[in-house]
């Protein structure tokens, strides 16, 4: 067995010795070629030179051995600087350390100076939700005014954008129904002076005994229900919008006016109009609305899953993008006790002072709700990085050398994030520059 073994090897250092010696053979012969190839081409261009640049060629025959040698060479040169070129042997940029965990990250002198480190620490945390909303009337300074009878509209005295007092007209409305119920009226009134006149008949002739005292009892039973009737005429014509002046009036001329008058309950901006001449209204119509545009209600959407978080009194900052994202100071001012079954939200409004009248009801806008401030662990949004639908963070190891770890983060605010898991008190992280970091984390893992 050791003896074919050594046979073997024998016979394979024979081979290498013949392959070796025919191998130099042809790289003799192609050097020989190389060098042969090259003095032709060195004559050539010789006899060129002295056919087109005579002056050339003879500084060239003047010129020094060595320097004729050193142009015989150069080409070998140039071509031997191309391949050191093509292996990177002149950059000198640093060579990044080979790294193995893809989370590593190593940084140059460049890097450095764009990223800020620090320890992450306990401080007063005010979360901040943010919702979507919009401009409404304030309820409380708003009046929807409809006709007080079934009617024809014979004038209207007023026009969207108008402003009005308390008790200006608005329009006129000519009523039958109106004209039945002062007539009505004025027989009830006229009842109620009967009734009263013979109940004081009867009581003169019961005194002379001239009648029972149930027939004078009826007589004043008949007096109270006149009454009665009368009172409940005088509601009635109240209830259709005459006042009790102008009652007074047609009781006392018994002239019967068919003319009902619209008339402002509060003063303010007219800012709907839904009649015209010669319409036909009834009571249940809504014909003018009139607000008192000085305080609007700013009205906001919360899901319910973060009503919770929602408390009558917290403060607000309200953004309105129609004013150039003005901002408006605020507290909250009342939340719905019960959840619409539809959206599944809970409505939170703020009042929002307009005494200049630039907020327009139906300008959306952004309620900027703050919670009541604790103490939380910390970290800046500026050292966030998101990634893979997770939050990460730059952990500093050394002055080289930066680790991304994963981490559970709360909702944003006032440019911080609470730590929920994921990092310690006291730990050096990368505050600014994340976003360079992660960069060349992926440039070093892609071997760029």
């Amino acid at each position: 067995m050791k003896q074919e073994f050594t046979v073997m090897m024998d016979k394979l250092k024979g081979l290498y010795s013949r392959y070796m010696a025919i191998a130099k053979v042809y790289a003799r012969e192609w050097i020989a070629l190389v060098i042969k190839t090259q003095n032709d081409l060195y004559v050539l261009t010789h006899e060129w030179f002295s056919t087109h640049l005579p002056r050339v060629a003879q500084q060239y025959d003047k010129a020094p051995p060595w320097t004729q040698k050193g142009l015989f060479y150069f080409p070998w040169f140039c071509l031997f600087l191309i391949i050191l070129n093509y292996f990177n042997v002149f950059d000198r940029s640093p060579t990044i350390k080979s790294v193995q965990d893809p989370n590593v990250v190593i940084v140059n002198d460049d890097l450095r100076k764009m990223i800020t480190s620090g320890q992450i620490s306990t401080g007063s945390f005010v979360e901040e939700l943010r919702a979507s909303g919009r401009i409404d009337f304030n309820e409380l300074f708003l009046s929807r005014i409809g006709a007080n009878v079934t009617g024809r509209v014979s004038d209207i005295l007023a026009i969207p954008g108008q402003m009005v007092k308390q008790g200006d007209i608005l329009a006129k409305i000519t009523s039958t129904e109106l004209t039945q119920s002062q007539l009505a009226f004025l027989k009830a009134k006229s009842a109620s002076q009967l009734a009263d006149q013979a109940a004081n008949r009867a009581r003169i002739l019961f005194k002379e005994d001239v009648i029972a005292l149930a027939e004078l009892q009826k007589r004043e039973a008949e007096s109270s229900s006149a009454k009665a009737e009368y009172r409940a005429a005088n509601d009635q014509l109240r209830v259709q919008g005459m006042d009790q002046p102008s009652i007074d009036r047609l009781a006392k001329s018994g002239v019967i006016e068919s003319t009902n008058n619209v008339i402002a309950t509060i003063p303010g901006e007219i800012v709907e109009r839904k009649i015209n001449k010669g319409q036909v209204v009834q009571p249940a119509d809504a014909l003018f609305t009139v607000a008192d545009l000085s305080s609007l209600w700013a009205v906001s959407e919360i899901p319910e899953s973060n009503a919770y978080l929602i408390h009558k009194g917290q403060k607000v900052t309200l953004i309105i993008p129609a004013l150039r994202n003005a901002e408006i100071e605020g507290i909250v001012a009342h939340v719905d006790s019960i959840v619409n079954p539809q959206t599944r939200t809970v409505v939170v409004r703020m009042e929002v002072p307009n005494k200049e009248g630039l907020i327009k009801p139906g300008m959306l806008a952004t309620m900027m709700i703050e919670s009541q401030p604790t103490e939380r662990l910390l970290v800046p949004s500026s050292a966030v990085i998101r990634e893979d639908n997770h939050d990460h963070v730059f952990i500093r190891e050394d002055d080289e050398t930066y680790r991304m770890v994963t981490v559970k983060l709360g909702p944003e605010g006032k440019g911080y994030r609470p730590v929920i898991s994921g990092l310690k008190e006291g730990q050096d992280i990368a505050i600014n520059g994340a976003f360079h970091l992660n960069t060349e984390r992926k440039r070093q893992l892609s071997g760029g």
